[in-house]
């Protein structure tokens, strides 16, 4: 494990060093480390998900020279969420490969350090010695001047760059470090990726030795706080097994780790029928107008670790279904929180799904453009569909013209008004009246509009029925 070396008062000695120290320090008493850290993988083959990346003849196979093919020289930049696996990827890729590891926090560290650290590698490659494995995390935190000052390191291959982010790259990095590196995306570790490795945590003598045991329900509150960190996961198991083992107890209650992690579990099975009725229930609070109700539900679902891609598309579903043209600005809405939600994540996506769901619970409400497809749906599958009038199909290819197709056409921005009084659904809808607006919120102006607008048509007060 290297040691970041971003404190002024590191500044004048060697980096290498530190990092050397370091290691020195956890290979005499590996106990006085975190156990995230003594359960970091020593080998590719230990890293708990992340499969897409470990494959035979993935990148970092090669970079690790596995296969029978040379060890790989490029520099690489890890992008994926926190504690799925940045940090133990750089630290195996070094193990791997035999070379120098040097670790460095771009949140404290500077050009003075990553100079340093050029210039030592510099050296110890001219002297035919180690070469050198920087590792740079939350390197977006860079300035482009400072990301500039790696530049010629990685084009010269002075050292092997390994840069962590959790921001998107291709806003956040340079373009000529962009394009010098290899892009390697990270997943959110899943359950079975987190029960393994806290399962491994408990029984490897570099871990809690056998010590205590997990149960069930105890492992599934683990699994969801963790919401695929795996060091948070690990954080809240030592800190459990060390409450649980002052008592002098053997197994790690449920009431334990809610103690220590100062957290209630949430009664939430994201595979079974809590998924559904929270959600539902949260879908039905908007719908009501209920906006407490609605916070409430959302805040069981962000606790219990669901997914909030999922919470999004309900949002994006319920702008279109309960709210409509009531107000336009509401799907909108809701579509940016969803892109949002994309980019960065838990935790704090909560705010930007509490924005959205607020929003649409306090929006008027209107289902007409839900039961408007749902009756033309109804129409078509019924055969209610069809030829399209003569006048309204294509009319651009070489014999449109003698089957009588496009003939007659009206052009509405000819008329004045820009409405042309001419028919336009087929013979069996012809009457059909598929939309029927509400007064409510912005949908009231579409309601005079429809009006007038099938009044011009020659449709209004028709004796055909009403969808």
């Amino acid at each position: 494990m290297g040691l970041s070396v971003g404190s002024p008062r590191l500044h004048d000695v060697e980096p290498d060093l530190f990092t050397a120290a370091a290691e020195d320090r956890q290979e005499k008493d590996p106990s006085s480390s975190p156990l995230a850290v003594r359960m970091r993988p020593r080998t590719l083959d230990e890293v708990v998900g992340q499969q897409h990346l470990l494959k035979p003849g993935s990148p970092l196979r090669r970079l690790v020279g596995d296969g029978g093919g040379p060890a790989g020289a490029s520099s690489v930049i890890l992008w994926g969420p926190p504690g799925t696996g940045k940090t133990t990827l750089a630290y195996v890729v070094s193990k791997a490969t035999d070379k120098r590891f040097v670790e460095l926090s771009a949140i404290t560290a500077g050009v003075k350090e990553v100079r340093a650290v050029i210039e030592s590698a510099r050296r110890a490659t001219g002297g035919f010695g180690k070469e050198t494995v920087l590792f740079l995390d939350e390197i977006h935190r860079f300035s482009k001047a400072q990301q500039d000052s790696l530049l010629p390191a990685v084009e010269n291959r002075w050292v092997t760059l390994i840069a962590a982010t959790t921001e998107n790259p291709y806003f956040s990095i340079i373009s000529p470090l962009l394009s010098r590196s290899l892009l390697l995306t990270l997943e959110p570790l899943t359950d079975d990726d987190l029960r393994s490795l806290l399962r491994r945590a408990l029984t490897e003598e570099r871990g809690l030795g056998g010590a205590v045991t997990l149960p069930g329900d105890a492992e599934a509150h683990l699994l969801r706080i963790a919401g695929g960190d795996a060091r948070r996961a690990l954080t809240a198991l030592e800190a459990a097994a060390g409450a649980a083992i002052a008592t002098q107890e053997a197994e790690i209650t449920l009431e334990t780790v809610e103690a220590t992690v100062d957290r209630a579990a949430v009664k939430y099975d994201r595979d079974g029928d809590q998924h559904y009725d929270v959600a539902s229930a949260l879908i039905k609070s908007i719908r009501g107008s209920d906006v407490d109700a609605a916070l409430h539900y959302l805040a069981r679902m962000i606790e219990a670790g669901e997914d909030p891609r999922f919470i999004a598309r309900r949002l994006m579903i319920s702008a279109s279904e309960d709210i409509g043209l009531a107000d336009p600005t509401a799907l909108p809405t809701a579509v940016a929180a969803a892109q949002a939600v994309a980019m960065i994540g838990f935790p704090e996506a909560a705010l930007t799904l509490s924005h959205a769901t607020i929003a649409l619970a306090l929006a008027p409400k209107s289902n007409a453009a839900t039961l408007a497809i749902s009756a033309a749906q109804d129409d078509v599958r019924r055969g209610l569909a069809g030829p399209v009038p003569a006048h309204l199909r294509d009319g651009h290819y070489k014999g449109a013209a003698k089957l009588g197709h496009a003939q007659g056409y009206v052009y509405p921005h000819d008329v004045q008004g820009g409405i042309a009084a001419q028919q336009y659904a087929p013979d069996a809808v012809r009457d059909r009246q598929y939309y029927t607006p509400t007064r409510y919120g912005a949908e009231a102006r579409y309601a005079d509009v429809v009006e007038r607008v099938r009044e011009r048509l020659g449709r209004a007060g028709e004796s055909g029925e009403q969808a």
